[in-house]
């Protein structure tokens, strides 16, 4: 489907040159002298990289259809990971390339997750907002250290480092935003 580059959004997915490529950030550039154009920052959905593209904002571009599944995790193996569609039971990998790591550090067994698919491929996974996660190390408390905004690092059951409030202990469950890895709250058992 063509569209409009003015159009474009993070999360699209374009047909550029033959290859597939998804929208990771745009911005739009109005110099002083000129019309305006579109920066796009893309991934090839194929190899994985990047790339920047200009267009004016007049210009039309393929837009590929992306197919959003609501899938369930289920285990990593040596060739990826393994998810189940929740409507067929079909299962399908994905592998260590198609999936960033800051990602797979959040897949739990049972994680409801949306996959999006290009042509029945699966190209993208999306996780929940927030996980539960345990500490499984937190530095003790600076005696004195009583300014509201003190974190200390603690290390989660996932392998990840996150900034904690000094309160929380190793063994304490936290909940964690997934997006930029960060202490939301305790969590509620």
């Amino acid at each position: 489907m063509k569209i409009q580059a003015n159009t474009i959004r993070p999360g699209h997915v374009l047909e550029h040159q033959g290859k597939q490529w998804q929208v990771l950030k745009i911005q739009l550039i109005q110099p002083g002298k000129g019309g305006a154009f579109i920066q796009v920052e893309m991934r090839d959905v194929a190899s994985g990289n990047k790339t920047n593209e200009r267009w004016r904002t007049a210009d039309t571009v393929e837009k590929l259809d992306v197919r959003q599944i609501d899938c369930t995790y289920l285990f990593a193996d040596d060739a990826g990971y393994n998810f189940m569609d929740k409507e067929t039971y079909e299962q399908f990998p994905m592998s260590r390339d198609e999936i960033a790591d800051e990602q797979a550090a959040f897949l739990q067994d049972g994680m409801e997750v949306v996959v999006d698919t290009i042509e029945g491929k699966p190209v993208s996974v999306t996780l929940p907002s927030t996980v539960v996660l345990e500490v499984v190390e937190a530095d003790a408390v600076v005696k004195g250290q009583t300014a509201s905004s003190s974190y200390k690092p603690g290390l989660l059951s996932n392998g990840l480092k996150v900034m904690i409030p000094p309160f929380i202990e190793a063994g304490t469950r936290i909940v964690v935003n997934t997006a930029d890895c960060s202490y939301v709250e305790r969590a509620k058992d």
